[in-house]
C-alpha cells in the first residue's frame, strides 16, 4: 500500500506532513524527514485502528 505524503514548510521554519487520502492525519517536524517519519507512523496507527474496528472497507 502506497500513501501520498505532502510536505510544505511553514512561515516559522517547521515542516508539516499530511497524509491526503487520510483526513487528519498531519504532523509537525524540525527537517522534511522528520515530519515524514511522524506523519507515516501516524497514517499507520490510524489504519491499525480502523482495522481494530472492522472498518476495512473504508479506509479510503
Amino acid at each position: 500500500m502506497k500513501l501520498l505524503v505532502e510536505l510544505e514548510q511553514e512561515v516559522d521554519g517547521r515542516w508539516i506532513a499530511e497524509v491526503p487520502d487520510l483526513p487528519g492525519v498531519m504532523a509537525y517536524g524540525r527537517s522534511p524527514e522528520d515530519a515524514r517519519a511522524k506523519v507515516r507512523a501516524l497514517a499507520l496507527r490510524v489504519l491499525a485502528e480502523r482495522l481494530e474496528h472492522g472498518e476495512s472497507g473504508r479506509i479510503f
